[in-house]
This record gives structure tokens, sequence and C-alpha cells, in this order.
């Protein structure tokens, strides 16, 4: 049971995850190393967050009580906001790249929930890093600086979703709502349309066909 239920929690956490990269990432050497690079500008921002976080415990001390709620709380929205930061320095890292490109050329009912819920707020913290993005880069590619506003205070509501983790329905149904809204936001920006959908779904885009003939 316990390997059934850690499997299927890391499927359901990496497998949407796992098959974008297949599909999108693996075939094309470059896109690797623009994930690897995107990875760790977002170690590095969880680093510097943790380092905060370490900096504001030690100063508070071993409190109880509301004190240790607001410094969590404090954790939170820093953590946030380093990230955004460094997903804008990792922008313009790729407009340089791209510049010099171009120059180149039962009983276990409840822990089973509990995990569950886990592995689905999981998936769509990822998948919706992927969508923050795109809609971040395009923002960004456009000065449309609202846009970047947008993606902080989503990023910033998904993150106090986890304050009510004992309430799994509300923090996850707030989350996938989120997740589809960016995400559709991202489809568009990214040039998808209603036809293009379509002729994907029906398996009649020429483009996306060709490209999956030249990647075998």
């Amino acid at each position: 049971m316990t390997a059934a239920v850690f499997f299927g929690c890391a499927f359901i956490a990496f497998g949407p995850a796992f098959a974008l990269y297949i599909f999108t990432i693996a075939t094309e050497p470059l896109r690797i190393i623009f994930l690897i690079a995107g990875a760790f500008f977002w170690l590095v921002s969880l680093l510097l967050s943790s380092l905060v976080w370490f900096v504001a415990g030690t100063t508070v001390g071993h409190k109880d009580g509301p004190v240790q709620k607001y410094l969590l709380i404090f954790g939170v929205l820093v953590s946030v906001l380093i990230q955004e930061a460094f997903r804008f320095a990792y922008y313009k890292l790729l407009k340089k790249a791209n510049e010099g490109l171009k120059a180149i050329n039962p009983e276990e009912t409840a822990p089973s929930m509990r995990l569950l819920a886990y592995a689905f707020m999981t998936l769509v913290i990822i998948l919706l890093h992927i969508f923050w993005g795109i809609v971040f880069f395009d923002g960004c590619e456009k000065k449309r600086w609202h846009t970047l506003l947008v993606v902080l205070l989503t990023h910033l509501l998904v993150s106090a979703l986890t304050f009510i983790s004992p309430h799994y329905g509300i923090n996850l149904a707030s989350a996938y709502t989120a997740m589809v809204l960016m995400g559709v936001w991202a489809f568009f920006v990214a040039g998808g349309s209603c036809r293009t959908l379509k002729l994907c779904l029906l398996c009649q885009d020429k483009d996306f066909l060709l490209f999956s003939q030249r990647s075998r």
C-alpha cells in the first residue's frame, strides 16, 4: 500500500511535467540548457529565501504562538518576491543569450488523502510555474508591466493558500482555478487559438506533425 501511494502520488505530481519535458524539451539540446539554467535560477532564489528565513528565525528566537505564524507568512511573501525577481533576471539572461545566438546563428485513508492532496498541489504548482513563465516573459517583451503584477499577485495568492492546508478542497479548487486561467492566458500568449487547438486535437496540425517526424 505504501509503495502504491508513493508511486501514485509521484506520477500525479510529476507525470504531466515529465511528459511536457519529453515532448517539448528533450528533443532540443538548446532547450535543455535553458531548462537547466532556469532550474539553477530557481534554486538560487530558494537558497536566498532560506537564508532570509534563517536570519529572521534566529532574530525572533524560539517563540511560540502568533509570532511563528507571522514569521511563516513573512517567509512565504519574501520567497515569492525573490522568486519573481529571479524570474525577471532569468528573462534578461535569455534576452542576452538570444542576441548572442542570433549573432552566432481505511486506517490509511486519511494519510493517503493528505498525500494525494500534496501530490495534486505539487502538480498545479509545477504547471503554474510554466504558465507564469510564459506570461511573465511576454509581459517583459511587450513592456506590459501590469502583467508582471498579475503574475506576482497570483503567485502570492497560491502560496497563501497553503496557510489553509487542512481545507484541502478549498485549497485545491482555488489553485486549479488559477492554473486553468493562467493556462488559457499562456496558451493565447504563445500564439494559440481556438482553430489551432482544434487542429491539434484532431491531429490535423501539419506543423506539429512535421515537428514530431523530425524529432523521431
